[in-house]
């Protein structure tokens, strides 16, 4: 059967070489069309597990208590004190400059929050206003003092403990459109998940993909500029105060930027270098242009399917340029060298014979090769993070186009060529191959003793294997992301947020009443941990009563059946009393609005900043705390019902709304995680800060949720394991089974397994050694790796198969299949480990990781290849029935 279709391809392809060329060109020039619609993605759900729950709560959560993109630029004056007045000047006049950005909401600072002990004032004194540093004769030192010391609001948040470094925060826009398509997708792809999505539906549904993904590039596009826009205003000023820009929308926005930056710099250096590489190999300008040609094509072909597909491009996938003209280009070296070398043995034969005897004894190794690569990256679709299964069918595909390519490009531009002198002269690839054979022969048994102890120190070093790592360690200490996300660390409180929400207990279902049964239906959760039903129905109202009208409740009022949905809306009229008592009855279900629940929550904060790990922690409690300080003293009922009237509308949107649920009966907390902390263990934080709130607080497992963007980065790297486990296993089985097929023979299957497991596995051991954590680049490490260096492995065994029944000696045969194929795995090997080295000028380390370690892998593998595979061919002597 594979005879037949040699010979179609002989009839169909090397007869017709100008209509192929016509073809591929004409398929070029579609793909460069398509190339336009190509995009970079650098959003916040490249870093998420695909279909996580937790994300989904996060969203809820974050839509209950606001959720809107900022910017911080972060502020040290030079040569003088922050709390001076031409300081607090040159500041205010830097807020008005970023106001004027386009779609920046508001910007908030230390000028515009109220100084309540400088000097203190009386709580009831905050419905008539308060005074901010701006007023003229605010006492800066004893603003200085509640900056620094007094204030629990603003100590580690506003202004550091040193008094010299604050922060802006710049609040963006919210869109409601993006938020639309987003919830339109969300629901659509839940729907597809749970099997239940209709064929209309599914039209909906790539309809409303296709909207969010355009609306969210050209959003992405606006968000480049406005972050350009704010730095051109922090370089005006940085003359007097040493600024950095941070939070999520400069983030993607500079990953962007890498992103974009990588493409550039990986595409044309690894394209210089070939050039170099090719010409310094064969020295002929045509197997420098047939290559580059068949590279460029491939490269061109798969950026026009990304374009048309709508595939946006990530960080962990902006080496694919790189990594398809390395593979691309070891196709090529290995039909060239098989070219050359029967030329070499023939120099009279014509070009059609030539082309036709090298397609015939490279297209099967070839096939083989590609798919083995192939499932090497097919593997990661299995995985759970979307941008590493993109990745992954992206480089599937792209591999099957290289095939194809080179099998319709190479001979076609080659057959209208004479061949030209036949090759010859010094070769010292050749001498340098053969010199590998040399000591293999004569070490055969040091070599497989040395590859025992080396799987041995591996297995070791993996057992040492972890995923948790530094987000700030994935940006050069040079970048504005690390410097910014480092003084926001030391200075301000902490850079990764973390929400912990609780819920109250559930309400006992009520009792039977009037000779009527209570319904025995349980109420429904809502989906945040939060019971929701009717938080003004008859019951315990939170405070120890039994009802609006149980005596002993001082506020109770017969002819009042409804209440406003703010509870801390104030009612008109200037009697506080009377205003403390419509506010009592709005908070009647408030079930953490009482100090003795307050007093508790202000106990877990005290929790929460004793951990090392954590910086600054915000609550209701923190409000409440600052509300003793002022009172003198722990606040009586009476005294929290008349501050829920007295707090202003700007200020109950700062303090009470991001902390606490309308009905009083959730609370969040939020804890902002030291990212630079070197002893940071996401996962063993966060599993601590939950087993401590139920042991030590007496909470219930269903009141307490964690989530936040710590939560859901840390299930990423959790699922790393998962997921490394998984691509290895569905690697090594399905190669296997592919090299049974291809040998038919198992001992010569688990033989060729044996260099590409070496070179993956010592990888992961020297990772274990050196403690580099596992992430979202370097999980895709080992099953690339092994995908890769078995294609070597099969050249090797395939020429292997064809020189031994010339005399039937399997030594005589190595030094063969090292002068000869040995060359071309020598020269491949070398473009790869180049190759894969160039990535390591990124900006983004992940990225210089996997340069590095894969390269490293590939050069184990040559060696492998080239001695251990050999050693074991010649020691076991299995029957080849290739």
């Amino acid at each position: 059967m594979t005879h037949r279709l040699f010979l179609s391809y002989c009839r169909v392809v090397l007869r017709h070489p100008l209509f192929w060329l016509l073809i591929v060109a004409l398929l070029s020039a579609t793909a460069a069309w398509q190339a336009r619609h190509f995009k970079l993605d650098a959003s916040a759900d490249s870093l998420v597990l695909e279909n996580d729950q937790a994300l989904q709560y996060y969203r809820g959560i974050a839509k209950r208590y606001g959720g809107s993109d900022f910017l911080v630029v972060t502020y040290t004056p030079k040569d003088r004190p922050l709390f001076q007045r031409d300081t607090l000047e040159h500041l205010s006049r830097l807020q008005d400059s970023l106001k004027k950005v386009d779609r920046v909401a508001s910007v908030y600072s230390m000028l515009d929050v109220p100084l309540l002990f400088s000097p203190q004032v009386e709580f009831t004194d905050l419905a008539s206003g308060y005074r901010t540093l701006l007023e003229p004769d605010t006492d800066l030192a004893l603003a200085k003092q509640e900056f620094t010391e007094e204030n629990p609001l603003y100590q580690d948040l506003l202004v550091s403990r040193d008094g010299n470094t604050t922060a802006l925060l710049l609040t963006l826009e919210d869109d409601q459109h993006y938020r639309d398509l987003l919830a339109q997708r969300t629901e659509l792809r839940e729907k597809r998940r749970e099997g239940t999505l209709s064929a209309e539906e599914e039209e909906r549904l790539d309809t409303v993909s296709r909207e969010f993904s355009d609306y969210s590039s050209q959003l992405q596009a606006e968000s480049t500029q406005r972050i350009e826009q704010v730095r051109g205003i922090m370089d005006q000023y940085r003359d007097q105060a040493g600024l950095f820009l941070g939070g999520v929308p400069m983030i993607a926005s500079d990953m962007v930027s890498f992103i974009r930056a990588d493409l550039e710099i990986f595409g044309i250096g690894v394209l210089v270098f070939l050039i170099l590489a090719l010409f310094l190999i064969f020295r002929r300008p045509r197997w420098v242009v047939v290559p580059l040609v068949c590279c460029g094509l491939t490269v061109l072909i798969v950026t026009g399917w990304l374009g048309f597909m709508d595939w946006k491009v990530t960080v962990i996938s902006s080496n694919y340029i790189s990594l398809l003209l390395i593979i691309t280009m070891s196709i090529a070296i290995h039909l060239t060298v098989r070219y050359r070398e029967l030329h070499e043995e023939n120099p009279s034969a014509t070009q059609a014979w030539l082309v036709r005897e090298t397609a015939a004894h490279m297209m099967r190794p070839c096939v083989y090769m590609i798919l083995t690569t192939m499932v090497g990256f097919s593997s990661l679709v299995i995985s759970d993070i979307r941008p590493v299964i993109d990745f992954g069918w992206m480089m599937t595909i792209g591999l099957a186009v290289a095939l194809v390519v080179c099998f319709l490009a190479f001979p076609a531009l080659l057959l209208p060529l004479q061949p030209g002198t036949a090759p010859g002269g010094s070769d010292l690839t050749r001498k340098l191959t053969l010199g590998f054979a040399t000591i293999t022969e004569k070490s055969r048994l040091p070599l497989l003793l040395t590859a025992l102890v080396i799987i041995a120190l591996t297995v070791w070093g993996m057992s040492r294997l972890t995923v948790e790592n530094r987000f700030i360690d994935y940006f050069q200490k040079d970048t504005e992301i690390h410097q910014g996300m480092l003084q926001i660390d030391r200075k301000l409180g902490g850079t990764t947020p973390l929400d912990i929400i609780i819920d109250a207990p559930p309400r006992p279902e009520p009792k039977a009443q009037n000779n009527q049964t209570a319904s025995s239906e349980p109420a429904s959760d809502d989906g945040f941990g939060a019971v929701d039903e009717d938080p003004f129905a008859a019951g315990d109202d939170g405070f120890g009563t039994d009802g609006a009208n149980q005596a002993g409740d001082p506020f109770a009022d017969d002819n009042t059946d409804s209440f406003s949905a703010d509870p801390f809306g104030a009612d008109d009229g200037g009697d506080p009393f009377k205003q403390a008592a419509a506010g009592e009855r709005r908070l009647r279900d408030a079930y953490w609005y009482t100090p003795h629940r307050l007093g508790q929550l202000i106990e877990i904060e005290e929790y929460l900043k004793s951990l090392p790990e954590t910086g600054k922690v915000l609550s209701i409690a923190t409000t409440y705390q600052v509300a003793e300080k002022l009172n003198g003293g722990p606040l009586s009922y009476m005294q929290l019902m008349l501050l829920a009237s007295f707090i202003p509308d700007d200020l109950r949107s700062q303090l009470v709304n991001p902390y606490m649920s309308e009905d009083g009966r959730q609370v969040r907390i939020s804890v902002r995680v030291i990212d630079s902390d070197k002893n940071l263990n996401r996962d063993d934080l966060l599993k601590k800060i939950r087993g401590d709130l139920l042991e030590k607080f007496d909470l219930q497992p269903e009141q307490v949720h964690l989530t936040g963007a710590m939560v859901l980065y840390n299930n990423m790297l959790q699922s790393l394991f998962d997921s490394q486990i998984k691509t290895l296993g569905y690697v090594f089985v399905a190669i296997m089974v592919m090299l049974l097929i291809l040998f038919r023979s198992l001992p010569v299957a688990l033989i060729s397994m044996v260099p590409s497991l070496v070179s993956a596995a010592l990888v992961l051991g020297l990772m274990g050694w050196i403690g580099l954590p596992l992430d979202l680049m370097t999980i895709t490490i080992t099953a690339i790796t092994i995908g890769i260096a078995v294609d070597d492995t099969i050249h090797y065994i395939h020429r292997f198969h064809e020189e031994l029944p010339k005399d039937n000696d399997y030594v005589a045969t190595m030094y063969r299949c090292h002068g000869s194929i040995g060359k071309a795995m020598y020269y491949t090997s070398l473009v790869i480990i180049a190759g894969f080295s160039i990535l390591a000028i990124s900006n983004f380390n992940p990225t210089v990781y996997f340069g590095l370690l894969t390269g490293l892998a590939m050069l184990v593998a040559l060696l492998s290849n080239l001695t251990l595979l050999p050693a074991l061919l010649i020691s076991v002597k299995p029957k080849l029935r290739v």
